[in-house]
């Protein structure tokens, strides 16, 4: 742990996800059998997020390995000390089959299971607020997942989300899972990996959040239903941008809104002389609501690297929610969207056109 303003140590421990039980030591054969190659690449992939573990107070996940082994561990910081609150490996004793290699190239927080402590979804499984095995769907891994109350005519929240490995996932190239149980409550046909994929609401005539995917062109409403045989070509970030209540989407320096009568994407806003991260996946430097207005502002690099933007929309809205940033889910969304393959914030209630009123915010943020 660093000081932000100076950047000084305050504390450091050794980092629980070890490569091997037998230490960074282990041969080729060992490492291969544990991590599914023996170069240093699959050991190598890490997760990170911030999870309110007993519904108080923040911890740091720190994740090991989503290709075969997986480990996570969860570390508190008290009194200027680190201390490590739990530790979880795929491959240890007395864990059940199936939750190795279920992880995505992200993972995401929320209180799936609404005992106001945080669950930890990493991609076809999931991991209680103690580390213990929640649930497995043994679908594999993944490049997208998307956890919110995507449909509000169910009970919880849920998980949308693509599959790379036919053979693990059933010929199945995307799938909306129940976050509480794991269970598939419908999914898509693919043959090959599928690696792109948004759920958000885009559409106004239907409730819930419409879902599409690199395997097929077409866009799908929350209950699995084909409403259009044309889907939206960015399948990035959705973000809440102009003054209704459906979502926008961001790709590259552009936002696009999605016409459900022309089937077409427009863009409504180019942030010029700005560009994006990570090469294809042209991500933002973050998207979120910073200034609090429930619209989110994006931050971008200039094209020369010597300044970061800031851009809100000027659009007015007649809606006014409680700043996104206090919902637990947007909250968590916020810290682990710069992991491995960047995914777009969402909040633990549906945000979308024929939504309730959302519940208080039962946030206190400290110093």
């Amino acid at each position: 742990v660093f000081e932000g303003a100076t950047g000084r140590v305050l504390d450091t421990v050794d980092f629980a996800n070890t490569r091997g039980a037998t230490g960074p030591d282990a041969t080729p054969d060992e490492q291969k059998a544990r991590w599914g190659d023996a170069y240093g690449n699959r050991s190598e992939r890490y997760l990170a997020g911030t999870a309110w573990l007993d519904g108080i107070h923040p911890s740091a996940i720190m994740a090991r390995g989503y290709y075969a082994r997986t480990t996570l561990s969860a570390y508190d910081f008290k009194d200027g000390k680190l201390s490590l609150r739990w530790y979880f490996d795929s491959e240890a004793d007395g864990v059940p089959d199936g939750y190795s290699h279920q992880g995505n190239h992200q993972l995401s927080v929320a209180d799936v299971n609404a005992d106001g402590k945080d669950e930890i979804i990493y991609g076809s499984m999931a991991l209680t607020s103690d580390g213990k095995p929640l649930w497995t769907a043994k679908m594999g891994h993944g490049d997208a997942m998307h956890v919110s109350d995507l449909d509000p005519t169910r009970p919880g929240l849920e998980k949308f989300g693509v599959l790379e490995s036919m053979r693990d996932s059933g010929n199945r190239g995307s799938a909306m899972l129940d976050a509480k149980t794991g269970e598939i409550i419908w999914s898509t046909p693919a043959d090959k990996d599928t690696g792109r994929g948004v759920s958000a609401d885009i559409d106004p005539r239907y409730i819930g959040a419409e879902s599409w995917a690199s395997n097929s062109s077409n866009l799908y409403n929350v209950k699995g239903e084909v409403i259009s045989d044309k889907r939206p070509r960015s399948m990035n970030f959705a973000i809440w941008w102009d003054g209704d209540l459906t979502r926008e989407l961001l790709d590259s320096n552009k936002i696009f809104k999605w016409d459900w009568k022309t089937n077409d994407s427009p863009v409504i806003f180019e942030m010029t002389d700005t560009t994006s991260n990570n090469g294809t996946k042209s991500n933002p430097a973050l998207q979120a609501d910073i200034l609090g207005d429930w619209r989110e502002e994006v931050i971008m690099r200039t094209t020369d690297n010597t300044a970061l933007r800031i851009y809100s929309t000027s659009i007015p809205t007649t809606y006014r929610f409680t700043t996104l940033m206090h919902d637990p889910v947007y909250r968590a969304a916020i810290a682990w969207q710069n992991t491995s393959y960047n995914q777009p914030p969402h909040v633990s209630y549906y945000l979308g056109e024929g939504m309730k009123t959302p519940p208080k915010a039962n946030i206190k943020v400290g110093n």
